[in-house]
């Protein structure tokens, strides 16, 4: 997708506002995964409001010099081939390391069948894809950025 593409997106999303006087914010523009068929999976979760949370390790973030969402960040969902599904805004943040992940938040992530022993195994199998390339293996203590967002804009 172009920056022209994300940049009118993000006028549509403005324009939907209340007309009331504001700063105009940041956004990012991502897909949720690592692979387009995993990124249209998910995308349709967060669509159905089934996905209203997402985790990455802290690694990542650091990986790529990106600083972690804050409360009212707002991303541009993008599906496979990088269309503009929907924006979301990030409603809690918080830092925890993969064993205290709980059964609520596995089950906010909508995945699978929503279970705590779902999320683990399929995590750890992501952590294990991603993780080697930036030299790192994944742990049990390893520290994730947890987050929970609603849909803003669609």
């Amino acid at each position: 997708m172009s920056n022209k593409q994300l940049t009118q997106y993000w006028q549509a999303y403005l324009a939907s506002l209340p007309s009331v006087s504001f700063n105009e914010e940041d956004y990012q523009a991502d897909k949720f995964g690592d692979s387009s068929t995993l990124a249209d999976e998910l995308g349709n979760l967060i669509l159905k409001g089934v996905k209203t949370a997402t985790c990455s390790a802290l690694w990542e973030w650091e990986a790529e010099g990106c600083e972690i969402p804050k409360i009212g960040s707002k991303t541009i969902v993008l599906d496979g081939n990088d269309h503009p599904l929907c924006m979301i805004e990030t409603t809690e943040v918080a830092i925890r390391a993969f064993s205290e992940v709980d059964a609520q938040f596995a089950f906010d992530e909508g995945e699978d069948d929503r279970s705590l022993e779902s999320w683990r195994r399929e995590h750890w199998k992501y952590f294990l894809r991603v993780l080697p390339k930036m030299g790192k293996q994944p742990t049990s203590e390893m520290l994730l950025v947890c987050e929970r967002f609603k849909i803003v804009y669609k």
